[in-house]
This record gives C-alpha cells, sequence and structure tokens, in this order.
C-alpha cells in the first residue's frame, strides 16, 4: 500500500486566506475568499492542495447565485451534467436541486440519511462537488463527511488484508430506469489508491445496494455493515452546519457524506454542481461490470 503524499500547503498560502482546520484529519472552514469572483491560477491551486489536504472545504458569508456557483465549481475541471436530478433552471444544467422532497419520495416518508459518495455507479466517478444551501430549516439539516482513508486505516491488520482485492456493486439502475437512463451495474474496486495523494482509501456507497462480489450474500452482508459501523464513528467524521449562504466543496474521492434527516417536512432545498472525473490515472484496479463477475 502506498504512503499518503505530504502535501506541504502551508507554503502555498496567500497571506489573506485564513485556513480553520476543523478535525484532525477532515475539514476546514476558509475565509477570506470571494467566489463570487474569477480565481486567479495561484489561488485555484492553492485551494485544490487545501482540498486535497483537508477533503472538505467550508466557505461562510458566500452570496452567490446558480451561475456564479458553476462558475466557481468550473475552475477546478469539466461538470457533469446528472441524469436523475431536476435543476432550477433548465439553462444551466450542471446545477443540481438536492431536495427534501426526492429523498422523501426515493426512501420513503421515514427518511434517514445514508453514507455514500456521489456517482459512485458511473465508470469514472466524479472528482468532487460544490454544493450550495438555497432553503434551509431554522434548525437541523446538518450534513456529515466521513474521512475514507481514515476509516481505512483503522480497520484491523487482518480486514485490510482480506479486503484488499475485494470489489463491491454499486446498484443505482432503479433510479436511473426511472428516467429511461441505460447504464450497467458496475462494481468498484472496494480499496482505491487515491489519485493525487497516493492515499488508500475505501471505497463504498451505502444507498447503492453493496455487495461484494463472490461471496455469499450472509458473508458480504456482515462485510458491509462492518464497513457502515466503521463510518459511523465521530472520529472520522466533520460535521457542519448550514446557513444561508454556506458553501461546501469536496473531494468524492477521499470521503463519504451522510445527510441528516431531522426537520419533519420541511422543504429543505440545496443546489450542487458535480466535478467530472478529471483523467489523472487511478493507481486502482478498474471497475468491472457486476453481470460479467
Amino acid at each position: 500500500m502506498s504512503n499518503v503524499l505530504n502535501l506541504q500547503t502551508n507554503a502555498l498560502q496567500a497571506p489573506e486566506l485564513q485556513v480553520t482546520r476543523l478535525e484532525p484529519t477532515i475539514g476546514a472552514e476558509i475565509a477570506g475568499i470571494d467566489l463570487s469572483q474569477p480565481l486567479t491560477s495561484a489561488l485555484r491551486d492553492e485551494l485544490r492542495a487545501l482540498l486535497l489536504k483537508h477533503k472538505v472545504l467550508f466557505f461562510r458569508d458566500q452570496d452567490i447565485d446558480t451561475e456564479q456557483q458553476i462558475a466557481f465549481a468550473k475552475q477546478f475541471g469539466e461538470l457533469y451534467v446528472h441524469p436523475t436530478t431536476q435543476q432550477n433552471d433548465t439553462s444551466k444544467p450542471q446545477a443540481h436541486l438536492i431536495q427534501a422532497e426526492d429523498a422523501r419520495k426515493l426512501y420513503g416518508p421515514r427518511t434517514s440519511g445514508r453514507w455514500h459518495t456521489d456517482t459512485s455507479w458511473l465508470l469514472q466517478p466524479t472528482l468532487g462537488a460544490v454544493l450550495r444551501a438555497v432553503d434551509l430549516p431554522e434548525v437541523g439539516g446538518d450534513t456529515l463527511w466521513a474521512d475514507a482513508g481514515a476509516v481505512y486505516r483503522d480497520l484491523p491488520e487482518d480486514l485490510r488484508a482480506e479486503i484488499d482485492e475485494l470489489y463491491v456493486v454499486h446498484d443505482f439502475k432503479k433510479s436511473l430506469d426511472q428516467v429511461g437512463y441505460d447504464y450497467p451495474i458496475l462494481a468498484h474496486p472496494l480499496v482505491r489508491t487515491h489519485p493525487e495523494t497516493g492515499e488508500d482509501t475505501l471505497f463504498i456507497n451505502f444507498s447503492q445496494n453493496p455487495s461484494v462480489i463472490g461471496w455469499e450474500p450472509e458473508r458480504s452482508k456482515a462485510l458491509v455493515d462492518r464497513l457502515l459501523k466503521a463510518f459511523s464513528k465521530p472520529e472520522h467524521q466533520v460535521r457542519f452546519k448550514w446557513r444561508k449562504n454556506s458553501i461546501a466543496f469536496w473531494d468524492n474521492r477521499s470521503t463519504l457524506h451522510y445527510p441528516v434527516y431531522n426537520y419533519g417536512d420541511y422543504p429543505r432545498v440545496m443546489e450542487r454542481v458535480l466535478i467530472a472525473y478529471d483523467d489523472i490515472p487511478h493507481r486502482v484496479k478498474k471497475p468491472i461490470s457486476s453481470s460479467n463477475a
């Protein structure tokens, strides 16, 4: 297994950028920046380095609109238009609405969050996402992120050895079928190496019927349950309390996140922009179609 790249971000930081680390391995709040304005190449590279180090970045008091959110995200790569989500403005399909109403339709009225990473069902999942608060409840509706590398490293050594060569199913077919989007069910390596930092992480989506290729259902379920318990440890998490004009920017390759549904029937609305895979080679085994396994 490869070592985590030691990113020397402190030397890169501009004097006016304030970085407040929130947890030992994950999460930082960034101040001293206006996301409505274009980034210089140096500032963009600095934020990219901070993202790799802290895995999720939070920005407060950013009064930006959909177009400015898209422009910010686009500075980090090509954008991905998700096939199943709605848009507030169809002329701006890169921005997707994340609505409590949709979660209730998908999971039922007694909705609870699920640890997941965006678009893991794709052959090349998205690099990351920029999420903006649009309509928030008075209280509740936090989002948690878990450090998938820290979760992996915290597993017992014998378990890490057992799972290092496994493939896990990512099944989003039901939702894709509802919009007529034809895409095979894939299995990704459970342990992946981050293409930029060299960190080994767990890559699993608990909202997409994960199962281990080649394992009996009972044994597979036991492992999935054990990994879910590992992701649920607060030691590996950062929790973000949303407020008006808040922005989160995270790396899908090194984190899972969990939306907290504790605000009743309030029609909470967020807007998300996904940054597509950037063609940096992954030092991992290639995904496979589970139908061919």
